[in-house]
């Protein structure tokens, strides 16, 4: 097919909505638990101790598999390596519908987190050897809009389901209607040529990331933000319950909203990044002004969230909704414009692994301020905080954003889907 500058080529996008629906199951089945968890706790007898260490039981082996993540999708073909890896996480979700006693269900969890670490380094390696820097905002704000609408349908529809079924059902149904994904990945997306992984070095090493200076900003950047992402997923339904006095279906309504905003927000302004960098704008000022205004935003309006009256923070809160949605437009662009498709998948798994380590820190040191305090002024007060060093990061550490020139240079296959034409 030509070359069209001004769209995503059919093959591509069948790819990339292939990817969004895998990052809306992903972020439904990371989730799930905290839907489904008072019924559970009670079938199962389990103590809120236990519940809390099940709920971060994911984060043990999603952060801490990163790294290897990152190696497989880089040295072996990522549509396999991808396809393992939702086999795996959807197979943990129906399995946990069998489940009767603790560990039983702490296994799955563990499971469910090692599927799940495929999928982040797996789709920046797909960007960056498939996409054009010119599209990949609007990419990327896809993959991110999927981020913000699995707990959105969540939160929307999860407790109904759950309710109505029970969560034993509710399980096995999503686990084994996700497993369907794989029948089109396996048909659409294209196999790498054998000979692009063949050679016994294939990039830079791990060690010669770490001695970039942007490599660490961006990992320092990701975990700021993902501090402020796991917050709202843990703590914001129990916020609007217990601190608003909102009922559970005022709550279902006003999280669902947030991060359905957030997603519309991804859309459009990874839309008009690339139409900004298409008028000549430099991709590294536009990747970091829409990353470091959303980061900066998000802070302000999340504090003014804790301090507003009840009517005015909902207001404030869905602005900070539209912040988070505009940091993570460009994000991933930025990584995937400075590592290249050689590096891609071990500098994101070394940014995932520093990254999401946050998702342990950030709701266990919100427990603790609240129960300290009593009240969620500091959590939230810690959370802007963290944003706003996030942003300093993104600004300072992080370089310009162009690719990293990587020795020894090798020679690197042609996209397969921007470059031949759709049989």
């Amino acid at each position: 097919m030509t070359t069209d500058t001004s769209r995503l080529s059919p093959a591509f996008t069948r790819i990339l909505v292939l990817l969004f629906v895998s990052v809306f199951i992903n972020y439904i089945d990371r989730s799930n638990l905290s839907i489904a968890a008072p019924l559970i706790k009670d079938e199962l007898g389990i103590s809120a101790s236990q519940l809390g260490i099940l709920l971060s039981a994911f984060f043990w082996t999603y952060s801490s598999c990163q790294l290897l993540s990152g190696w497989l999708v880089d040295h072996y073909d990522v549509k396999w390596v991808f396809a393992a890896g939702f086999l795996v996480w959807s197979s943990a979700t129906a399995l946990t519908s069998k489940v009767h006693t603790l560990l039983a269900l702490l296994l799955v969890r563990i499971a469910l987190g090692i599927g799940e670490s495929v999928a982040y380094p797996g789709y920046s390696k797909i960007l960056a050897t498939h996409c054009l820097e010119r599209r990949r905002g609007l990419a990327n704000s896809i993959l991110a809009a999927g981020l913000a609408l699995g707990p959105s349908f969540g939160l929307l529809f999860g407790g109904t389901l759950v309710a109505r079924f029970g969560w034993r059902p509710f399980f096995l149904g999503l686990g084994l209607v996700s497993l369907l994904w794989l029948l089109p990945w396996l048909r659409w997306m294209p196999a790498a040529d054998i000979g692009t992984y063949g050679h016994k070095k294939t990039g830079p090493g791990m060690g010669e990331i770490l001695r970039e200076q942007s490599a660490w900003g961006t990992c320092i950047g990701l975990f700021c933000g993902n501090y402020f992402l796991y917050f709202m997923v843990t703590w914001l339904p129990f916020y609007l319950v217990r601190e608003r006095n909102f009922s559970m279906t005022g709550m279902a309504k006003v999280g669902g909203a947030f991060f359905l905003l957030a997603a519309f927000s991804a859309s459009a302004c990874g839309w008009l990044s690339d139409r900004w960098i298409a008028s000549g704008a430099s991709p590294s000022l536009v990747r970091k002004t829409f990353v470091v205004t959303g980061v900066v935003t998000a802070g302000i309006f999340l504090l003014c969230t804790v301090i507003a009256t009840t009517k005015l923070a909902v207001v404030f809160l869905m602005l900070t909704g539209f912040a988070l949605g505009a940091s993570t437009s460009n994000l991933w662009a930025i990584t995937q414009r400075l590592a290249g498709k050689q590096a891609v998948g071990r500098w994101c798994g070394i940014q995932l692994f520093i990254g999401n380590s946050s998702g342990i820190v950030s709701p266990a040191v919100a427990g603790y301020l609240l129960d300290r305090t009593g009240q969620f002024f500091w959590p939230f007060l810690i959370v802007s905080f963290v944003l706003w060093m996030g942003a300093l990061s993104w600004i300072f550490i992080v370089g310009p954003v162009e690719p990293v020139d990587w020795a020894p240079k090798e020679h690197l296959q042609t996209s397969l889907l921007e470059a031949q034409p759709v049989k």
